[in-house]
């Protein structure tokens, strides 16, 4: 039917009714039946791209970040490319995923702006995880990206942040302000695994950002320890009773695996 409808389409009103053309039209209409519920802010491409997503939930989920975040076509494929939904949800409960779904990102604590792990695929390094001060360069030089992953309200402030205790020095790799929390973030970046003396050192920063960089209306920092690999059971031990808001991740140089994720998302929801 598809292939007769194709023809008579592109005899009557020329091009635009391939085949292929015609599988997403219907697609579009399935997932779509009320022409209210498109969206004026996203053209066809983006609908083409939200409709190869594999279930309702992440269709759900892209075309409410696309319409919040006013993503372009290229900034789309590369959230559903690096499985953005799937690296979310499963940090949530199931609840916590169908809320995603139906209202996308919301950022209300420190929590919901960190991701585990992040994708870093757009540097174009090899698997080995490079020295910790060409990752930080490579971030730079790649920060519309950067800011891409790291997702909305991040606005940059620097890199190698100078903070001095007495005599001494300490930098801080990258600084950042969060516009809808009101808050630092602070970013440490390791290459290897993560070790217990990583946490306490962020610790430090953060205890010096909440007395010496603060204003009246920020909120406490939020620092994330970000390295290529970590022992959970040692980062359960070295933040217990840590008061501030620290974070530890792993960053992946590789798109991750989609039918890993996917079945992970599956196990979740069942």
């Amino acid at each position: 039917m598809l292939d007769r409808l194709s023809k008579d389409l592109s005899l009557e009103f020329g091009k635009g009714f391939s085949r292929s053309n015609l599988v997403y039209i219907r697609k579009l209409y399935l997932a779509f039946p009320k022409s209210e519920t498109l969206s004026h802010q996203l053209n066809w491409s983006h609908y083409f791209e939200i409709l190869k997503a594999e279930n309702n939930l992440e269709r759900n989920f892209y075309f409410k970040e696309c319409e919040k975040e006013k993503w372009s076509v290229r900034e789309l494929k590369r959230q559903m490319k690096s499985m953005l939904f799937h690296r979310l949800a499963l940090s949530k409960d199931k609840e916590g995923v169908l809320q995603l779904a139906e209202k996308g990102t919301e950022i209300i604590n420190p929590a919901d702006v960190v991701k585990d792990p992040y994708v870093f695929e757009f540097l174009g390094i090899p698997h080995q995880p490079p020295a910790e001060s060409e990752l930080e360069a490579r971030l730079i030089e790649n920060l519309e990206q950067f800011l891409l992953e790291l997702g909305k309200g991040f606005a940059f402030i620097g890199r190698q942040y100078r903070i001095t205790l007495g005599n001494r020095h300490f930098y801080v790799d990258l600084v950042f302000y969060h516009r809808i929390l009101k808050c630092f973030v602070l970013i440490d970046l390791k290459k290897g695994e993560i070790e217990h003396n990583d946490i306490g050192q962020m610790n430090l920063y953060l205890n010096y950002f909440a007395k010496e960089e603060n204003v009246e209306d920020d909120n406490p920092p939020i620092g994330i320890v970000l390295g290529a690999y970590k022992d959970q059971i040692l980062v359960e031990y070295a933040t217990e009773n840590i008061t501030n808001q620290l974070f530890v991740s792993k960053y992946e140089l590789y798109l991750p695996n989609k039918k890993l994720l996917a079945h992970e998302l599956e196990k979740l929801l069942n």
